[in-house]
């Protein structure tokens, strides 16, 4: 499934290249362009199919070289629409939660590295079937109602197969609250509480615990996951926000590094585990 963002990406794309071919003083190959920018020669054909997001910059060189410069404000709007752009849940749910679930799924499978922050609910990649099934309801039961759970929940397990490929890294943060949140019954959560502590010294996932009485530098709030360094992904209630701009993509990868200092790792994560699963 093409998600928005992607298709925002392939539309900019296919402006480029329509300015490519209408160049005032003659049609440019995409290598006569490339030469003429400096850049290797794949980037072209990379920004017109919508396989690379373009910089502003590269929006200016590319209006200059096809001797159109008046229509760079045009183009950086276009990236401006889609560098912040919101999916709402209404119109994502449309179809189902399925083809949300493989949206994601998609551009996590093209990532090496993945940074996670969540406040009150264990992350999807690390969730059992019967926990993710919980979560899943809760948000059909307050968005939209869906006949597609059980395909859900297949398509959020099969997202977990990228913690067992070689040469992928899981960074994970959660804050204990994450722990003691039941959204499902409490044998579902002591089997997810369980599953947690199977995850940590495990090669290609880093498990992070901020504990209720550990000082934060910043409020632990407003889960979020940075793919590789070219995406953010973040929930609120309405819709899910996209942002690929390098200065969000600083910006959330900071907050995550200050969340980070106030976490605890192996042994000691593995107590506040114990712990929360002791309570129920």
């Amino acid at each position: 499934m093409s998600t928005d963002y992607q298709q925002a990406r392939e539309a900019l794309g296919a402006r480029l290249r329509e300015l490519r071919f209408s160049c005032p003083d003659g049609r440019l190959t995409g290598q006569q362009l490339a030469q003429q920018l400096g850049w290797p020669g794949s980037k072209v054909s990379k920004l017109e199919n919508g396989r690379q997001t373009a910089t502003p910059e590269d929006l200016q060189a590319w209006a200059e070289a096809v001797g159109r410069p008046d229509v760079y404000p045009e183009l950086a709007s276009r990236l401006a629409g889609f560098e912040s752009h919101i999916r709402s849940w209404r119109r994502a749910l449309a179809n189902g939660f399925k083809p949300v679930h493989e949206s994601l799924s998609g551009e996590i499978e093209r990532t090496r590295e993945l940074w996670i922050w969540e406040e009150s609910v264990i992350p999807g990649m690390v969730q059992t079937p019967e926990y993710a099934r919980h979560v899943i309801k809760r948000y059909s039961e307050l968005l939209a109602p869906a006949s597609d759970i059980e395909e859900a929940v297949l398509a959020r397990m099969k997202r977990q197969e990228w913690l067992y490929q070689p040469g992928r890294k899981l960074h994970v943060l959660m804050w204990e609250a994450a722990l003691r949140s039941l959204i499902c019954p409490p044998s579902a959560h002591a089997a997810q509480l369980d599953r947690l502590g199977g995850l940590i010294g495990m090669d290609t996932v880093e498990l992070g615990i901020v504990p209720f009485a550990t000082p934060v530098k910043i409020v632990p709030a407003n889960g979020f996951w940075v793919l590789d360094d070219r995406l953010v992904v973040a929930e609120d209630w309405h819709a899910e926000i996209w942002l690929d701009d390098a200065d969000n993509i600083a910006l959330y990868t900071r907050v995550w590094n200050t969340l980070r200092e106030s976490a605890v790792y192996g042994a000691d994560a593995q107590q506040v585990i114990t712990k929360a699963r002791q309570a129920l």
